[in-house]
């Protein structure tokens, strides 16, 4: 019988009072909420938080959009998720631009989870990388979208939606993608917020006025606004590039992993239902992950990563020599970081050695 069956507290034949619950129990049950809630805030066992949770989540049929045009599925227990960042300016997110009636990749990881599901290796796409974009079926319109010889990487997900983003980054890796998870401005700030903010500690002050991000040096908990400002400056940092705005976006990723693991999720039942509501109405997923039973089962194979054995890199890009604003991708380098995340192994330090990205003091002004 599951821990879970013993405490659902049923009738017994006997009609004997039913003893009340030890301590351990309790923290026990406690432990087994949290446990699913640690990485992507899955859901609880009751009823009503079941429902509240499953009618938030959205989801997106990938794979009835791509059909069999994909590198095949390798069943060995690593898992390979395409994790993009919306700019949309729709609805409560207006607040941080003019809605033009599509939404951007303003952020783009792919994360490759090992076999043993210890360790993860990162790989950061860069929003301006020119890529040979495939053709593709929108999953939002169902009309086909057309190839482009080198489009910029964050057009995919504006002409075409989620599949077409999946599969620009399935035609760029070889590597199919298991899972797909999108959050927009103002999901990542409420998340944050239920978490009561994330502490960085910066070596210098950041002035950025276009994300309206202003720190001295020194130690902060930034609140959803201000993490949302972090992830999304570059003019104080680096040289100013979306290749800058890469390295805080990472050290920001690994700063909100410690603080998921440090928020007293285990003791406090009401603040673990609270995040989960924040995160199940903050993120898009694919519709294999979209039911609070699924997601918390994809959360409990990652309750073992730390952010100390995630590698997170920039794909390798030089700048394009015709346009500074925009990168090429290292075509030889980047074979090397999608062949080690196809081997399950991890990326090697020459496979970015050369390149324009993971480069500069941006990796040292947040830690």
């Amino acid at each position: 019988m599951t821990e879970q069956n013993r405490g659902t507290g049923r009738i017994r034949g006997t009609g004997s009072r039913r003893r009340k619950p030890t301590r351990g129990r309790r923290m026990k049950r406690i432990a087994l909420w949290g446990t699913a809630a640690l990485v992507v805030a899955g859901g609880s066992g009751l009823g009503y938080a079941y429902v509240t949770l499953n009618g938030n989540l959205k989801g997106v049929d990938i794979d009835a959009a791509l059909g069999a045009e994909r590198p095949g599925d390798v069943d060995d227990g690593s898992q390979d998720i395409l994790v993009l960042g919306s700019d949309s300016r729709s609805g409560a997110n207006s607040a941080y631009g003019v809605d033009e009636g599509s939404a951007r990749a303003d952020t783009a990881m792919v994360v490759h989870v090992n076999k043993g599901h210890t360790g993860a290796s990162v790989v950061s796409v860069p929003r301006d990388t020119l890529v040979d974009r495939p053709a593709c079926t929108s999953d939002t319109t169902g009309g086909r979208v057309g190839a482009q010889h080198e489009a910029m990487f964050n057009t995919a997900y504006a002409v075409g939606g989620p599949a077409c983003a999946v599969k620009t980054v399935e035609a760029m890796s070889g590597i199919r993608m298991d899972h797909y998870v999108e959050v927009d401005f103002t999901g990542f700030k409420k998340l944050v917020d239920e978490l009561g903010g994330v502490r960085i500690t910066t070596s210098r002050a950041i002035d950025d006025p276009n994300s309206h991000l202003a720190l001295k040096a020194g130690t902060h908990t930034l609140d959803g606004e201000q993490s949302l400002g972090l992830v999304r400056t570059r003019e104080s940092v680096g040289d100013g590039s979306d290749l800058g705005r890469i390295q805080l976006q990472q050290a920001f990723v690994k700063a909100l992993m410690d603080q998921t693991r440090s928020v007293g999720l285990f003791s406090d039942p009401r603040k673990l239902f609270g995040l989960a509501d924040a995160a199940t109405k903050a993120v898009t997923t694919d519709s294999a992950l979209a039911s609070v039973k699924k997601l918390t089962g994809f959360a409990d194979g990652l309750k073992g990563l730390r952010s100390k054995n995630v590698d997170m890199v920039t794909l390798p890009v030089e700048y394009d020599p015709a346009d500074p604003n925009r990168v090429l991708p290292q075509e030889k380098a980047g074979r090397q970081v999608w062949a080690a995340l196809k081997l399950d192994r991890p990326i090697p330090a020459s496979a970015t050695r050369e390149s324009a990205g993971d480069k500069g003091d941006a990796a040292d002004v947040v830690r």
